[in-house]
């Protein structure tokens, strides 16, 4: 995020068939996906500076606006997304965060806003939930039964119930003064259902909050000088990306290995840079490789065309 998950997807139960139906093999999604575009236009409308992804099991993707607001949706078999929510409606003048529930609701971290808001897969709004005035929300993750939301504005953790009837008020779960070392910007956050794992960019440090207890600690972190932070976060089981800013305007996605237990976690592996200027933000999955966000932020607001591409070098 500025400075995104596990993706839920819903699948819709089919009638049962004479015939079944063949998944593909390994080898067919490879070549399906590498002939997939390897970059993607989210937007030609200047000052729209993209900043955070989802891309669905099915292969839609989100791209939100942190310029406009304006959230854009495609395919990641298209090269071109096209509007889904336009920039400033519902109050929405800036975005940051989105991901898909497993009930299939769109949801949008509204940055500056500080709301959070929550649409159906037409894009039709059900709620819009207010933080603190003055929060900066960034990034969010969904347990079984809420969504939990940085505020990189006052660095403390928000909360509201997640049910399939809908999206509770947002409420203070964890505040700064609460966690140590204490933070300066809070960005990407992930779960397992048990911790939550939570980006501090100012000090570079990855916090395991507990989700029972609240407790807090940081990440030991081997390898990479011991530096584990990241705007956008991916977790795939114990495997953690994060999209780090390495300094110097160099941006890459740098893969560790977590313990069971979430107390460490070693680094193995950093992508490729980004390009000059790119200034990449927030990660996805997209089958056997990874796409990120090319903000332009470290030049905002940046050139079009806005795009996405394929993280160089790792998958």
């Amino acid at each position: 995020m500025i400075r995104r998950r596990t993706a839920a997807a819903v699948l819709l139960a089919a009638p049962l068939l004479l015939t079944t139906a063949v998944q593909p093999s390994a080898a067919q999604a490879d070549q399906t996906h590498h002939h997939h575009p390897q970059t993607y236009v989210v937007s030609t409308t200047p000052g729209d500076t993209p900043e955070g992804i989802e891309v669905t099991r099915n292969g839609t993707i989100y791209v939100t606006s942190v310029g406009t607001g304006a959230v854009y949706r495609g395919t990641v078999r298209s090269p071109n997304l096209k509007p889904f929510l336009p920039a400033g409606s519902d109050g929405r003048t800036s975005a940051t965060g989105v991901h898909v529930d497993r009930w299939g609701r769109v949801l949008v971290a509204g940055a500056s806003t500080s709301k959070l808001y929550m649409y159906d897969a037409r894009g039709r709004l059900l709620a819009i939930r207010a933080a603190q005035q003055g929060s900066f929300l960034n990034d969010f993750t969904f347990t079984s039964d809420a969504v939990y939301v940085t505020d990189s504005a006052h660095n403390q953790i928000w909360r509201a119930t997640l049910t399939k009837d809908g999206l509770g008020q947002l409420k203070p779960w964890l505040t700064r003064d609460k966690i140590e070392p204490i933070p300066y910007f809070l960005n990407g956050i992930v779960t397992d259902g048990r911790a939550l794992l939570v980006g501090e960019q100012g000090q570079d440090v990855t916090y395991r909050v507990d989700l029972r207890t609240k407790a807090v600690r940081p990440l030991e972190v081997t390898g990479a000088n011991g530096i584990l932070s990241g705007d956008g976060y991916l977790l795939e089981g114990r495997r953690l990306y994060a999209v780090y800013n390495a300094g110097g305007g160099k941006y890459v996605t740098r893969l560790a290995v977590l313990d069971r237990d979430w107390t460490k976690a070693r680094v193995i592996a950093d992508s490729m840079p980004g390009a000059t200027n790119a200034t990449p933000t927030t990660v996805a999955r997209d089958g056997n490789r990874l796409l990120w966000v090319n903000s332009q932020l470290d030049v905002a607001p940046g050139t079009p065309p806005y795009t996405v591409s394929v993280v160089p070098g790792l998958s």
